[in-house]
C-alpha cells in the first residue's frame, strides 16, 4: 500500500546521511521532496501543508542543529509527525457499562462492511466477548446470505429475521436485535447497514434512522483505503450526515497509494481504530499509528510481529524446542522443525512477516516474488518420511531419498537440499541457543561450527623456513600428534567442539565411528 511513499522518503533521507550539519537549503530541499512524496501518495492537500510546515519548523530548531546526527533527527521528526496525522495514540473500543455494547458499521457499498463485520466479530470473540452480527442490509442482493456465511466462518451468531433482497424493514431488524442480544446473553451487537454507490439522501436517512433506533456506543465508518482522495470527501459527508466515532480502513493490502489512510484521521478528527489487510478473517487488527508510521519509514513493526508470534506459538512447545536445542545434537528433530514451521505459517504469509522487519523495504521485490508454495513443498517432504527418518535424518540414504521424493512429488535434489539445510540450521541454532554466537564468524565465541575461510589454513608442524626438532624420534612424535589433531578438527567440524575440550565433553556428542575409535 505504501510502497511508493516509502521509496520516495527513503531516497530523500539517503541524501541527508553523512552530513554533519544541515543548512537552510538542505531543509528546504528535504521538505520539498517529502511534499512531493505525500502528494504522489494521494494525501489530501491540507494535510500535506500542515505536515510540511510542522516538519520545517522543527527541523530549523535546536533539536536538529545541535544533534550529533542531524539526518537521524529529521527522520525522528518525520516519524513523530506521521504518527500525529495518523491519529496519535491507539484508539480502543468503548464498551457500554451495561451490555450489550452496540457497534454500528456505516459506509459506501463495496467498502467491505459485511466481511469486516465477520472479522470484527471474530476478533471480539478472541478477546473473550460474545458478539452477535445483525443483518440490517436488506437492500443489496444476497447481503443477508453473505453475512450468514461470514458469521459461520467466524464462529459468530448472526441475527437475520428478514430474507433481504429488498424485503423487510432494516430499522426494525436493528431495534429487535438489542432485545435478542439481551435474551441470548450476547454482550456485543454489530449492526451491518446498507450502503450506496455514492452519497444520497436515502442512504443518509436510513443510516440515521438505524442510529436513532439502536443508539450505538460506537459508530464505525468503513472506508476503502484504495479510493484515494474521494475517501476524505465521503468521510466528511458521513460525519456531517450521520456522525461516527471511529474509522476502519479496509483493503490495506491493495496496491493503491494509501493517501486515504494518511488523510481521514487528520481531516475528520476521528481516529482510525481498525485495519483490514487481507481476505482472511484473521487479517484484521487494531490500528496503531506509531507502528504504521514505522512501516512507512521502513523502520519495521517488531511489536506487531511479537504479538503475532505470541498468538501462534505455544509457550510450552517453544520451551521444549529451546531445551532440545541446548541438549545433544540429535535432540532437535525434523518433527520439531515441522512444528516450528507450521507455527510460523499461523502468523500469516512469509511476505507479510518479512515486511515487518526493519530495513526490508530495499528487498520488497524479492519479498513480493517469494513463492509461498515452497513452504508446502518442505512440509510435503518431511511428511513423506517415516517417523524414524524424521527422528534421525542421518539414516536417509540414497534409496530412501528417492522414495521420499516420489512420495512428496518433488525431486531428489529437493530432498538433499532440505536435509543439508536442516543440519546446517540445527547447528547454527544450537550455537546461538548456547550463547556461542553465530557459528563460523571470526572473533566471536563458538567459531568451531563454521567453515574456515580460504585465508586461514590449519597450522602445520613443519612449514617453509621453519625447521622441526633435531631429534628424529621427537620429530616423528610431533608429526603424529599434529596429524591426529588435524583429523579431530577438520575444516568443517560437524559438532563444533571448543578448543581444549576434554574426552568427557566430546563423548556427549554423537560422533562417527572412526572418530569414536580415536577417543
Amino acid at each position: 500500500m505504501f510502497d511508493t511513499l516509502q521509496d520516495r522518503l527513503q531516497a530523500t533521507f539517503k541524501n541527508l546521511r553523512g552530513k554533519g550539519r544541515l543548512s537552510e537549503s538542505d531543509i528546504d530541499a528535504t521538505a520539498r521532496e517529502i511534499r512531493i512524496a505525500l502528494l504522489e501518495a494521494d494525501v489530501a492537500l491540507p494535510v500535506v501543508k500542515e505536515f510540511i510546515a510542522a516538519v520545517k519548523e522543527r527541523a530549523r530548531g535546536a533539536e536538529v542543529s545541535q544533534a550529533l546526527n542531524p539526518a537521524q533527527q529529521v527522520i525522528k521528526i518525520v516519524n513523530e509527525e506521521l504518527v500525529g496525522i495518523l491519529g496519535g495514540e491507539t484508539r480502543r473500543l468503548q464498551f457500554a457499562k451495561r451490555p450489550p455494547t452496540v457497534i454500528m458499521l456505516a459506509g459506501l457499498q463495496g467498502a467491505g462492511k459485511t466481511t469486516l463485520a465477520g472479522k470484527l466479530g471474530r476478533w471480539l470473540k478472541d478477546q473473550g466477548n460474545s458478539p452477535m452480527l445483525v443483518a440490517s442490509d436488506l437492500q443489496r442482493p444476497n447481503a443477508v446470505n453473505q453475512l450468514q456465511i461470514v458469521g459461520e466462518q467466524a464462529g459468530v451468531t448472526v441475527f437475520a429475521p428478514e430474507p433481504g433482497n429488498g424485503v423487510g424493514d432494516p430499522v426494525k431488524v436493528a431495534r429487535d436485535s438489542i432485545d435478542e442480544a439481551r435474551r441470548t446473553l450476547h454482550d456485543v451487537v454489530i449492526v451491518d447497514t446498507a450502503g450506496r454507490l455514492g452519497i444520497d439522501e436515502e442512504l443518509m436517512k436510513q443510516a440515521a434512522d438505524i442510529r436513532d433506533a439502536v443508539n450505538p456506543d460506537e459508530t464505525l465508518f468503513v472506508v476503502d483505503a484504495m479510493i484515494g482522495q474521494d475517501a476524505v470527501t465521503t468521510a466528511q459527508a458521513f460525519l456531517d450526515g450521520v456522525g461516527f466515532s471511529g474509522v476502519v480502513l479496509s483493503k490495506l493490502d491493495g496496491d493503491a497509494r494509501g493517501g486515504a489512510a494518511l488523510s481521514v484521521a487528520s481531516v475528520t478528527g476521528k481516529q482510525v481504530m481498525f485495519a483490514s489487510n487481507g481476505e482472511k478473517l484473521t487479517d484484521f487488527d487494531v490500528f496503531h499509528p506509531d507502528r504504521m508510521a514505522s512501516r512507512i519509514l521502513d523502520l519495521g513493526d517488531m511489536m506487531t510481529l511479537i504479538e503475532q508470534a505470541e498468538k501462534a506459538f505455544d509457550a510450552d512447545e517453544a520451551a521444549k524446542a529451546a531445551a532440545k536445542l541446548q541438549g545433544k545434537s540429535g535432540d532437535f528433530t525434523l518433527d520439531d522443525f515441522l512444528q516450528q514451521m507450521q507455527a510460523v505459517r499461523k502468523m500469516g504469509s512469509m511476505s507479510k512477516i518479512f515486511g515487518m522487519l526493519p530495513g526490508m523495504g530495499q528487498f520488497k521485490d524479492q519479498i513480493a516474488d517469494f513463492d509461498e508454495r515452497e513452504i508446502d513443498r518442505i512440509q510435503a517432504i518431511i511428511l513423506s518420511m517415516t517417523p524414524a527418518e524424521r527422528d534421525n535424518p542421518k539414516v536417509i540414504d540414497g534409496s530412501r531419498r528417492a522414495r521420499i521424493s516420489k512420495g512428496s512429488g518433488t525431486q531428489v535434489s529437493d530432498v538433499n537440499s532440505l536435509v543439508d539445510r536442516f543440519f546446517e540450521a540445527r547447528k547454527m541454532m544450537q550455537q546461538m541457543a548456547k550463547g556461542g554466537g553465530m557459528p563460523g564468524m571470526p572473533g566471536m565465541p563458538g567459531v568451531g561450527g563454521g567453515k574456515r575461510s580460504k585465508g586461514r589454513q590449519p597450522k602445520k608442524v613443519k612449514s617453509k623456513g621453519r625447521r622441526g626438532s633435531g631429534n628424529p624420534a621427537k620429530r616423528a612424535a610431533d608429526q603424529k600428534a599434529a596429524a591426529n589433531k588435524q583429523q579431530e578438527a577438520p575444516a568443517e567440524s560437524p559438532f563444533g567442539l571448543p578448543a581444549g575440550a576434554d574426552k568427557d565433553a566430546a563423548t556427549d556428542f554423537e560422533l562417527p565411528k572412526e572418530l569414536r575409535d580415536l577417543l
